[in-house]
């Protein structure tokens, strides 16, 4: 009887998946892990990675139970994903020009973080689909839709919201965003702390170094998801159609 108890169990170890931690253990790490608590803000959790280590995905998971780094993309509705998410100009959840791939912000003209590989500079574009993106060379860029936060214009950001539809942005909700600088870094960055847009905008001003910065605001309230080593965020561990990770996860 024992014999057999032993061997189910062995059987059950060999079956059961890794736990998290062991599987992050065997990532190879391309971040800088960055926590930023300060009175009266909201609390920012950051991964400052190079824009070539960046891979955008489709698992339609928690993020927990994906085996990369990174934190949640943009703006989905079931299994469609509402934000453009472009690799080489191919979109990470179906077809090119199909609704729900990942090729359009659905609906509306969307602030949309794009790395030119070729020139090697980031840039917001406001675009409707990712065939309005300007790159140099079609095969070497990625782009990653959501609302312009505006950084760099006092006087434009709350309009830009508006036109562009930044769900809930005056009502308490977790945040997401992206954010870079001159100097080619690029911050993924969540916040668990119940904030309005214009405070979690704030913070990053507050937060984020360096001269030259602009991002986008994400998809945020329970999607707003975090894998690192140091901490693992889970929102409110819904399912997210899409990811933004950090170069060296379990299938490269």
């Amino acid at each position: 009887m024992l014999l057999v108890a032993a061997c189910i169990a062995a059987v059950w170890l060999l079956l059961s998946p890794p736990k998290q931690t062991e599987v992050f253990d065997r990532l190879p790490k391309r971040y800088e892990y960055l926590e930023v608590k300060q009175p009266q803000q909201p609390e920012l959790y950051m991964l400052v990675a190079s824009p070539e280590d960046i891979r955008l995905r489709a698992d339609r998971l928690p993020l927990r139970q994906i085996p990369a780094y990174g934190i949640n993309g943009g703006f989905f509705y079931g299994n469609d994903l509402l934000s453009i998410a472009v690799m080489n100009d191919k979109p990470v959840n179906g077809e090119r020009g199909a609704y729900g791939s990942g090729w359009f912000n659905a609906k509306y003209a969307r602030g949309t973080l794009v790395w030119d590989g070729t020139d090697r500079k980031f840039s917001v574009q406001v675009v409707s689909s990712a065939d309005e993106i300007r790159v140099e060379d079609r095969g070497r860029y990625w782009a990653q839709g959501g609302v312009s936060l505006n950084l760099s214009d006092e006087a434009a950001w709350r309009t830009s919201i508006v036109e562009q539809h930044l769900p809930f942005a005056d009502e308490l909700r977790m945040r997401s965003a992206l954010v870079y600088n001159d100097e080619g870094r690029l911050w993924l960055i969540v916040s668990p702390t119940l904030v309005t847009a214009a405070d979690f905008r704030a913070a990053l001003l507050e937060s984020v170094p360096g001269s030259g910065r602009e991002g986008i605001f994400l998809d945020g309230d329970g999607s707003s998801q975090m894998n690192a080593e140091e901490r693992v965020l889970t929102g409110d561990e819904r399912m997210v159609v899409q990811m933004i990770s950090v170069a060296g996860d379990s299938r490269e």
